[in-house]
């Protein structure tokens, strides 16, 4: 039976039309609608990345630091295939519509995202209003790591999707050594931190800059498997006058009174954009 959406949307654009503030909270869910692949589970990696299926590779498994010490080709044949991936989407219309509330609605404005793939600096979000919680492919640094240095990642790969491997390693410059993408790996004990802890540090201040005002966060594409983003949503949602909008089409469940939109992160944000122009 179809479930009448249309009290819930409506329920959001009067949420974000009283709101003073809009926090954007997003998972890998947001990316779909650009065309990027889910790896919910390993059937949804694998559905992108054949080969490892054959060769028995979970996602878990690709995402390893350990391919950078010991084959830093193969390490790279994902995330290069990730960073081409990236550099060649187009973030899908919701991105614009969340910049356009801000604008039209005159909301503070700030994005926490567990996603490294810059999706919501190439759609024009300001970079020092983002935070990464899990670093971004568009950075790199020492495999070792031999010092703190982060920096961009201006490498070309191209990739041999028959054994995905890299054609070439990018290099420390300063120890010679394979460099890494600056993201926190599954059991990762060298990641360099300290980029998303500034991006932290900008976030906290922000929330503290919110202190007694209305605050809606709209969360997209967030799931429980690694919870970092739920749990900053509810952490927000907890504070007086904040309301959350968890937009996602298999798990939305939260509590009143906050709102929960059953669907991808595109339809339900076209879907409060409808209800905002009946207000």
């Amino acid at each position: 039976m179809a479930v009448d959406r249309a009290p819930v949307f409506k329920a959001a654009a009067e949420a974000l039309a009283g709101a003073q503030a809009l926090v954007v909270t997003a998972g890998a869910g947001m990316g779909v609608d650009s065309g990027l692949p889910d790896f919910r589970g390993d059937t949804g990696f694998w559905r992108a990345y054949p080969l490892y299926q054959r060769l028995g590779i979970s996602f878990v498994d690709a995402a390893n630091p350990e391919h950078f010490e010991h084959d830093p080709a193969f390490g790279w044949g994902f995330y290069g295939h990730r960073t081409n991936l990236y550099r060649a989407t187009v973030p899908h219309p919701g991105f614009a519509l969340l910049l356009d509330w801000a604008a039209r609605f005159c909301l503070d404005l700030f994005v926490a995202t567990s996603n490294v793939d810059g999706q919501f600096q190439k759609a024009g979000f300001p970079d020092q209003g983002v935070l990464e919680f899990h670093g971004s492919i568009h950075h790199l640094q020492c495999t070792g790591p031999c010092c703190e240095r982060i920096w961009d990642n201006r490498e070309q790969f191209q990739i041999d999707e028959g054994t995905m491997r890299a054609d070439h390693v990018p290099l420390c410059p300063r120890c010679g050594r394979a460099a890494r993408p600056n993201i926190l790996m599954f059991g990762d004990y060298a990641w360099i931190g300290e980029r998303t802890a500034r991006q932290q540090e900008r976030f906290r201040q922000f929330l503290s800059r919110q202190s007694g005002r209305s605050i809606v966060v709209v969360e997209m594409g967030a799931g429980t498997a690694i919870p970092t983003v739920r749990a900053a949503s509810e952490r927000i949602g907890s504070l007086s006058g904040a309301r959350v909008i968890r937009i996602n089409p298999r798990e939305p469940q939260i509590r009143s009174p906050h709102l929960s939109l059953t669907c991808g992160a595109l339809e339900g944000l076209s879907g409060i954009e409808q209800a905002l122009r009946l207000l």
